[in-house]
């Protein structure tokens, strides 16, 4: 007798069930198995008890044949699918090293998890065999979606094949790790990559993570069911196999809390971009006609004002900013304020009926300070900043300060802050200016007693009837090295 080699088939059903068989064709001794074996016709062939079914699977699961084949003997794979068109995976292997097998599940290969957040989920699953044994090509992925789980790779691809979607190229290839390339394959082990599918029934997303074996999903949506699967992908060999998948509800979104706003008085809020992303003000109108002030102070917020559920405003902000509102006595006003950026923001806001004298200063056309380059020597420096038709007071205040810091000056400033916050020793001047007619309403100001060649932040506060400070534009100038 000749040796006997081993060798494995594996067939994965990739949406519907399918039925398959494997024939063997012994033919009678002394002759060498036909090449056109199968040509004769089947039941001549049954008839010679030459053709026997050694392996018969019915279903949509994963299923791996492993046996003997003889040199002599000849294999036929027989497969029906009864429902419909279908796709399925074939991996057949003669080399049953464990390099070339089908990735391997661990004895309990049910995923855990380990943490429900507003918008993330954390897993974690045991390690596959395959991945303490040999780790160069082999990896784990992850799939999310909100509809069902899937029980293989293929699966979710045909799903999303079937919804209709076109694949765009690489997403083809991250979905299914068999369509890989050895080039594309090594890209993707080595970094995590991310892939969102918009398909009819949700999204579906994929990441694969190389050999982690725990995984926090990000971005999800507050309140919403989500199903995972991971994956063991064997890349060299093309093949992968399927934890058994899990589900998890992510938690409601807080009631963000609200806090009302009183006539006549300033509320400072205060946004963390991380934490706390919104913040709700309301307001029961005493009076039809009411003014709404937010004087942006640092970062970036999204106002959204409603009447009685209503909205009337909804903007970027940016600066000071009046809104004036016309409704019925009693109106409730709802204010949503939204921090768009990751750092702190923070803002004021005040609500009061229109007759109430403002606290905030009549704005000029623009808050920036202007520096004449001409009249620029080394002790002095000369600004310029325009005024409004009411008088008002007006402080200057001067900080030396270095190259590199200019940016983060610049960045960080409170821009409500007022001059309390200032040391004495920058203080310049005050001032009181105003003209009727408003294109002459402009003043400036020469600062001596400087150093040559040096950088200066300079700020213009401008103070309101009822002392609240708005902050122009600062502006850095440089005095003249050599006179």
């Amino acid at each position: 007798g000749r040796a006997l080699a081993p060798f494995s088939i594996t067939v994965t059903p990739c949406d519907v069930p399918i039925e398959w068989s494997i024939l063997v064709y012994k033919p009678p001794p002394g002759k060498a198995a036909p090449g056109k074996a199968f040509g004769l016709p089947r039941q001549r062939q049954r008839k010679h008890n030459l053709v026997s079914t050694i392996f018969n699977y019915k279903g949509n699961s994963v299923e791996t044949y492993m046996g003997m084949s003889s040199h002599s003997a000849l294999y036929l794979l027989e497969f029906l699918s009864t429902e419909r068109d279908t796709h399925i995976t074939v991996y057949l292997t003669s080399d049953t090293t464990s390099g070339h097998l089908y990735p391997e599940l661990p004895g309990d290969p049910r995923i855990d998890v380990i943490g429900v957040g507003h918008t993330t989920v954390t897993l974690a699953w045991k390690h596959s065999p395959s991945v303490l044994q040999h780790s160069e090509g082999i990896q784990y992925c992850l799939l999310v979606n909100e509809k069902h789980n899937y029980k293989s790779l293929c699966a979710a691809e045909t799903a999303i094949r079937s919804s209709g979607m076109k694949l765009p190229p690489t997403v083809a290839l991250s979905l299914s790790p068999y369509l890989l390339e050895p080039q594309q394959v090594m890209i993707l082990s080595n970094s995590e990559l991310s892939i969102i599918n918009k398909v009819s029934s949700g999204e579906v997303r994929q990441v694969c993570m190389g050999t982690k074996n725990t995984y926090t999903v990000p971005n999800l949506s507050p309140n919403t069911q989500y199903y995972f699967d991971v994956f063991i992908v064997n890349l060299l060999t093309n093949a992968s196999a399927a934890y058994t998948g899990t589900f998890a509800r992510t938690l409601e979104e807080p009631e963000p809390k609200v806090t009302e706003l009183k006539d006549g008085k300033v509320v400072h809020v205060i946004l963390d971009g991380k934490k706390q992303k919104f913040y709700s003000l309301q307001y029961q109108a005493r009076h039809k006609k009411i003014h709404f002030t937010f004087q942006l102070c640092r970062g970036q917020i999204r106002v959204h004002i409603t009447r009685n559920g209503k909205t009337v405003a909804s903007e970027n902000l940016s600066g000071l900013r009046y809104f004036s509102l016309k409704g019925k006595l009693l109106d409730i006003y709802s204010v949503q304020l939204r921090s768009t950026e990751e750092s702190n923001s923070s803002v004021k806001v005040l609500a009061s009926p229109h007759f109430h004298k403002p606290l905030f200063p009549l704005l000029p056309e623009s808050l920036k300070i202007k520096s004449f380059s001409k009249l620029r020597t080394c002790r002095s420096v000369t600004i310029a900043w325009l005024g409004t038709q009411e008088e008002s007071k007006y402080c200057v205040y001067r900080k030396r300060i270095e190259e590199d810091q200019v940016w983060r000056e610049l960045q960080s400033a409170d821009r409500c802050s007022g001059p309390e916050s200032r040391h004495k020793s920058e203080k310049v001047l005050c001032k009181y200016f105003y003209d009727l007619n408003l294109q002459r309403a402009v003043t400036t100001e020469t600062i001596k007693g400087l150093e040559a060649g040096t950088l200066y932040l300079f700020d213009v506060y401008l103070f309101g009837p009822s002392g609240i400070p708005v902050r122009y534009h600062s502006k850095v100038v440089k005095t003249r090295k050599k006179c």
